[in-house]
């Protein structure tokens, strides 16, 4: 970061050069201040250094426009502020200074200082959703009032300019004043308490900010998403990588699988479904107690920056419960992590599961020369990667034929297939969508974003990436009434499991009440058995019926394929695609915007059921 040391006129000139030329600046000012400004905002948030005031300073510091007023020259920053408001209101019409300080320390009143007249709506806007506070946060009592006076600052503190000179320059005076509820009286942070109510109290500026641009400004943001950092702190980075990089040490699913899948299934076809041998898992690659180390000395608290905190704090705890899970393999607590990691399974996806059972039947096969095993599937992926490298000459992938995967996956962005897998072209074609088409799509889209969470999944990832996986075979014509059933089937083992069942009477209950092929029944009870209990399963239909839902009234498929994260992101990742943190998409799949992908949807709009979705 660049340093200015003084404030004189040659150095404000400076500044007013930089901004001129560059639009933007971030640097050092005399007595430990700082200036921080992003492209077209026309506004700036500021607090002045005050000692024995915790937390404060962080209401500001995650701004994409902001100045920390140092503890010297005062006169300097007024001369300053002075020349940043005539400089950029020039521009953008108006310029709003927005001031915010801690009130007394028996202050139950948030009061927002400012011209009640001049700005109505903005004042208004920031006053309605600070008056929700009490409804946020239980057990609080705090009131919200606007007062209309010319002296916007504290009661100890100078005036950072006139009214008459905030007239000439352009600007517009806004101070607030926050009751300091987040400390107590030995100036020792609240911490857990301290981070929500500085992500409410950010939100309830920005909402204001935005209706200062939209009413008094030519400024063009396009909504109050915008309105937070373009440019990430790089403690953000570092975390982002060391999440990452933990999550590499180890392949989750990998290691949770059997290794002696084969073994086991032909002992249980052999005995007549009677006999299970024991799972034999790899072994480790890493030490959990090291690992939860390293999870845990993540400074994820120094980050002032709403959205990225939450999306770290959520990774943080899936890792906890991921690595976990690694050391109880073949226990039963591994089943309750499992439930806490995958949230169960509720009444109503049963309820969808039993539907499906009811309404769809078994499909058989005839004979059929048109049957692909693992290398056909393998070169029909390669073509699937030509076609992605011809939108991005950087993308590039491997397949891995192995006899130690008892199923098709996707790992770090790689394709393993099982070495006797066979399957049919309609399936291969649904298939290379679902694996090809969305999880090594998402992963490589994800890698191109500046946060490597994106390529490796954010918490609670799974249920989305399924359900688009399911829904582009759908979108291709490929998904089966087979295929649905076994969706279904996965919901039912894994609530049996839940309730105690054991592997053999999980395969009846497929075979005998269900009507699934031997071949099924055991494929979807050896998954739903393995590391003790593993419900990961249920996500699959979850996510499909998650994904229908959110389509009946959202028309974002394709920001839904940038990377790797849940529905209740959404709107994270609009607000950072809209913040310019977040790149366009590199790759698309064959069918996006496509006219069959068209009429599908307007299917769904129009209420299409799940057994309705089958492929005739």
């Amino acid at each position: 970061m660049q340093e200015i040391p003084d404030l004189s006129e040659n150095s404000i000139q400076q500044i007013l050069t930089i901004l001129k030329e560059k639009k933007e600046i971030s640097c050092m000012l005399p007595g430990m201040g700082i200036l921080h400004i992003e492209k077209e905002l026309p506004y700036l948030v500021i607090y002045r250094k005050k000692s024995n005031d915790k937390g404060t300073k962080r209401f500001i510091t995650s701004e994409s426009s902001y100045m920390v007023i140092g503890n010297s020259d005062f006169a300097g920053y007024q001369k300053l502020l002075i020349a940043i408001s005539d400089f950029l209101s020039v521009e953008m019409k108006s310029y709003l200074l927005f001031e915010i300080y801690a009130g007394a320390e028996d202050s139950q009143k948030l009061r927002i200082k400012g011209p009640a007249e001049k700005l109505p709506t903005s004042l208004e806007t920031l006053q309605k959703d600070l008056l929700t506070i009490n409804e946020v946060f239980t057990g609080l009592y705090l009131d919200t009032e606007i007062v209309d006076t010319i002296h916007r600052h504290a009661e100890d503190s100078e005036d950072l300019m006139s009214i008459e000179e905030a007239k000439n320059c352009g600007a517009v005076l806004v101070s607030l004043e926050i009751p300091p509820i987040y400390r107590n009286e030995n100036n020792k942070l609240y911490p857990v308490f301290f981070r929500n109510f500085k992500d409410f109290l950010i939100k309830a500026m920005h909402r204001s900010f935005f209706d200062f641009i939209r009413v008094q400004t030519t400024g063009g943001v396009a909504s109050f998403n915008a309105l937070g950092r373009k440019y990430l702190k790089q403690v953000v980075f570092d975390i982002d990588k060391q999440l990452a990089d933990i999550e590499k040490s180890y392949q989750f699913l990998w290691l949770v699988s059997p290794a002696n899948i084969h073994e086991i299934k032909e002992e249980f076809f052999k005995s007549n479904y009677q006999n299970v041998l024991d799972y034999h898992y790899r072994l480790l690659p890493v030490d959990p107690d090291i690992l939860k180390r390293r999870l845990y000395n993540l400074k994820i608290e120094d980050i002032d920056d709403p959205a990225m905190s939450f999306l770290f704090r959520e990774k943080r705890e899936e890792l906890d419960m991921q690595i976990t899970m690694l050391g109880e393999r073949g226990s039963s607590n591994f089943m309750y992590d499992s439930i806490r990691l995958y949230k169960g399974v509720d009444r109503q996806l049963c309820e969808e599961a039993q539907n499906i059972l009811n309404e769809v039947p078994e499909e058989t096969y005839s004979e059929s020369n048109d049957i692909l095993d693992a290398k056909a599937f393998s070169s029909l992926a390669r073509k699937e990667f030509d076609y992605f490298k011809q939108q991005d000459e950087n993308f590039n992938c491997k397949v891995h034929i192995r006899k130690d995967v008892n199923v098709m996956m996707v790992s770090h962005g790689e394709l393993y297939i099982p070495a006797d897998y066979e399957m049919s072209r309609i399936e291969a074609e649904a298939l290379i969508q679902h694996e090809v088409g969305t999880h090594i799509l998402t992963h490589y889209n994800g890698s191109r974003q500046p946060l490597k969470q994106l390529s490796i999944g954010l918490a609670d990832y799974d249920p989305l990436q399924e359900g688009l996986a399911v829904m582009s075979e759908f979108m291709v014509d490929g998904l089966t009434a087979n295929r649905l059933r076994i969706l279904a089937g996965r919901v039912l083992a894994g609530q049996a499991v839940i309730d105690g069942a054991n592997f053999q009477e999980i395969f009846r209950l497929l075979k005998m009440d269900y009507g699934f092929s031997a071949e099924r029944a055991f494929n979807i009870t050896s998954r739903i058995m393995q590391g003790g209990g593993f419900i990961k399963d249920i996500i699959y239909l979850k996510g499909l019926v998650l994904l229908k839902e959110h389509l009946k009234n959202n028309d974002d498929y394709d920001i839904l394929l940038a990377g790797k994260y849940g529905i209740k992101h959404t709107n994270i990742i609009r607000e950072l695609t809209d913040r310019k943190v977040l790149e366009p998409l590199r790759i698309k799949p064959r069918f996006l915007h496509s006219e069959q992908m068209f009429e599908k949807l307007k299917l769904i709009r129009n209420g299409l059921s799940l057994p309705q979705m089958v492929c005739k």
